[in-house]
């Protein structure tokens, strides 16, 4: 597999690069991975990065966006918090990738089981970990389906809200980056949600919420 070029990356439209995860996802499923000479392209990437896209995510460790996505060095941004939750300095790191350093998407990440997705559920409040989890807080509102065990132990509600996160941070970001919000808009990229699931290792991809402009 060829290290990404910025020629390479600046041909792709948004909807490819988002394409190109989603067939780097089903490699990872099939345990399919590419070819790639790891220290080649530290080579190949020591003078710049192209990356055709940033990925916000769980700390999980088993939501590592560069093996789910079947991606090498210099290919992705990556962004990673507990929850996926948004704050200014992983909206200011999205804003350097997209719009300094050419990135064609964003995706933002939830995955299945999330433990903070859990624990904002269960009202944790731990040392720094109180506000973190507060960030979740307005996902957990909009679920309106469930009126009892709103809380971990009833995993239906739980993946609920973390569905629910990803579409409140892909609108976070929207309302809270006029930056971003007028390269959606003149299709310079495109923002996806999207869930991971720990145990198959697959990606839904919430294709029919994809925001992008109409061009």
């Amino acid at each position: 597999m060829r290290t990404l070029t910025k020629a390479m990356r600046d041909s792709l439209t948004p909807v490819a690069a988002i394409e190109v995860l989603r067939k780097g996802n089903e490699r990872f499923v099939n345990n399919l991975k590419s070819n790639r000479n790891l220290l080649q392209q530290v080579n190949e990437t020591s003078d710049g990065q192209h990356p055709l896209a940033i990925i916000l995510s769980c700390i999980d460790s088993r939501t590592s966006a560069e093996l789910i996505f079947d991606q090498g060095l210099g290919d992705v941004f990556s962004c990673r918090v507990a929850g996926n939750v948004l704050n200014d300095d992983i909206l200011g790191s999205m804003e350097f990738a997209c719009k300094v350093a050419g990135a064609k998407a964003i995706v933002v990440l939830g995955h299945s089981r999330c433990g903070a997705i859990k624990g904002a559920c269960d009202g944790v409040k731990l040392g720094n970990l109180t506000t973190l989890l507060q960030k979740i807080d307005a996902a957990i509102a909009l679920e309106t389906e469930t009126f009892t065990d709103r809380d971990s132990n009833n995993p239906a509600f739980v993946e609920r809200v973390a569905e629910l996160n990803v579409l409140l941070v892909k609108r976070q970001v929207m309302e809270r980056s006029p930056l971003l919000a007028q390269m959606v808009a003149s299709s310079e990229i495109a923002i996806v949600g999207g869930m991971y699931d720990v145990e198959s290792g697959a990606v839904d991809f919430y294709d029919s919420r994809m925001l992008m402009g109409a061009a």
